[in-house]
């Protein structure tokens, strides 16, 4: 019936984090002085619980059974690697510090403490919030669509591009879409020996796929009405020889 407009133009962190976690394919466990890297072995609960499983011969396995109920007695770390290829790829890193018990023949591990590091700096999410919250409904989502963005619609990308101050621009010698969330498109402005990002805030949250269309759409169009900035203007000039 209409869309809410008590809305952030960001992700809070522990949305953040959980949006991490549930897309995250690979973990790293710290563990017992020793480090264990597994892929696609986790799952996630509904609380942010992480289950995790092992071989048998895993030291975890030992580590969770000497380990004293309650005290942190790992660290698992998953990072956020941007779908589409871009410098500087890692877009966050989340670390959950914790213990483990076994649980039906897996792990169960119970975090204590969060830690949530992004470009502007590391954040501390309270545990709580971290179990309440829930993770972004276009995470799992997200690499096909931005993946489809950026090989399918180039020009769509550029068109996006009037909608940012010019000074963000100069020097731009490649625009990629590098994440989309709920709230908002970010997009990566590479220049020879930098790079920065620009977050373009939908007008409204979108909760699918289908809302995040039609936000799309109402970008492109205020793009379209938008003079084209003097940097693109002028690469296109050249180009045009």
């Amino acid at each position: 019936m209409g869309d809410s407009h008590t809305w952030t133009a960001a992700p809070a962190a522990a949305e953040r984090a959980r949006s991490v976690l549930a897309a995250a394919w690979s973990c790293a466990v710290t563990a017992e002085g020793g480090r264990e890297e597994f892929v696609g072995a986790h799952g996630v609960a509904d609380d942010g619980r992480v289950t995790l499983r092992v071989p048998e011969d895993s030291s975890l396995l030992a580590a969770a059974v000497c380990a004293p109920r309650g005290e942190p007695s790992a660290v698992l770390e998953f990072a956020d690697v941007a779908p589409v290829p871009v410098r500087g790829r890692i877009r966050a890193r989340l670390w959950l510090a914790g213990w483990f018990a076994l649980q039906d023949g897996h792990l169960a591990f119970t975090p204590t403490r969060v830690v949530l590091r992004q470009p502007s700096g590391a954040v501390v999410v309270d545990p709580d919030e971290f179990a309440a919250a829930a993770p972004d409904p276009l995470a799992l989502a997200e690499a096909r669509l931005l993946t489809h963005l950026a090989d399918c619609h180039g020009d769509a990308v550029e068109r996006l591009t009037r909608l940012v101050e010019v000074d963000s621009l100069h020097g731009a010698v490649r625009v990629r879409p590098l994440a989309v969330d709920r709230h908002g498109l970010t997009l990566r402005i590479e220049r020879v020996r930098a790079h920065g990002d620009v977050r373009l805030p939908f007008h409204a949250p979108a909760d699918d796929v289908a809302q995040l269309t039609e936000r799309m759409h109402v970008l492109l169009s205020q793009a379209s009405a938008a003079a084209c900035p003097r940097p693109l203007q002028r690469q296109r000039t050249d180009g045009d020889g």
